[in-house]
């Protein structure tokens, strides 16, 4: 199965790089004229969801700013909702937030690092039951910008978890791939 995620992962990067426009990656502020606050920050986020008998939603909106035509930073949050209509008592969710900053490398690659902190029901073998624990991360990656027009566009990203537990962590393995928007 892994060599299904591999072409996976090549078909989007190359599809990424396919349609990529020539026009700049992210807007560009002058650092000179220190432009207001509101000319320099940006929204966007991840949004996914599935139905049938796992019913999963994901809402994870951000606010970055940029501080120089390369560097930005900035907040955002997650909610997962998961339900499995299999098991009795097979619903739960997540939520939690994180810091983050890019370096914009090149004009549609970009370096990142966050720090996250997660809250989701967490298995406990010493009372032998599910308990709501926060779990921190620190993912560090880099990633691709593709733009639509002058302020959107898309990002994927590809990120490595540094605190990765096998039984803490709510990812699968410690590499996340996210897909999404920015205005």
């Amino acid at each position: 199965m892994w060599w299904w995620k591999n072409k996976l992962f090549y078909f989007f990067l190359g599809s990424a790089l396919l349609f990529t426009s020539l026009s700049s990656a992210q807007r560009m502020i002058d650092e000179g004229n220190r432009p207001p606050l509101k000319d320099r920050i940006y929204y966007g986020g991840n949004f996914g969801m599935s139905f049938g008998t796992i019913t999963f939603i994901d809402v994870s909106p951000l606010v970055g700013a940029m501080v120089t035509n390369r560097l930005s930073g900035g907040v955002g949050g997650t909610y997962q909702y998961f339900n499995d209509r299999r098991f009795i008592g097979g619903n739960s969710s997540l939520y939690g937030g994180r810091l983050f900053s890019r370096y914009n490398v090149f004009p549609n690659v970009f370096a990142h690092a966050e720090y996250e902190n997660l809250n989701f029901d967490l298995y406990n073998p010493r009372s032998d039951r599910f308990e709501r624990a926060w779990v921190p991360g620190l993912l560090i990656g880099g990633g691709y910008f593709t733009p639509f027009g002058e302020r959107g566009g898309a990002n994927f990203t590809f990120l490595y978890n540094f605190l990765y537990d096998v039984r803490r962590s709510p990812y699968n393995e410690p590499f996340v791939i996210r897909f999404g928007f920015v205005l």
